[in-house]
């Protein structure tokens, strides 16, 4: 099963959404900064503030999109505030 998850930078005041299989692995290389090109690599303080876990691989990519799509710092802050919100884009991407 795949997982969403959205990481916060107080260093960089920003957020970074993505997706992957083993959240624990993705970690290591996100703090790590084990892809030296990516836009993780330009802090070293991420922490995983949200997470939709038990997704299919293709529901989590979806989802993903869509909150990247949103373009909105607003956006994530309501997701992480509403479980509802999180419930319905479940719903919207299964």
């Amino acid at each position: 099963m795949a997982i969403v998850y959205i990481l916060y930078s107080k260093k960089m005041d920003r957020y970074y959404t993505g997706s992957c299989l083993d959240l624990e692995i993705r970690m290591i290389e996100h703090r790590d900064r084990t892809f030296k090109d990516s836009y993780t690599s330009k802090a070293d303080d991420w922490e995983l503030v949200f997470s939709i876990e038990n997704l299919s691989y293709e529901s989590a990519r979806k989802v993903e999109a869509h909150i990247k799509k949103m373009k909105s710092k607003k956006y994530i802050e309501n997701i992480k505030m509403y479980p509802e919100l999180r419930e319905k884009l479940v719903r919207r991407f299964q």
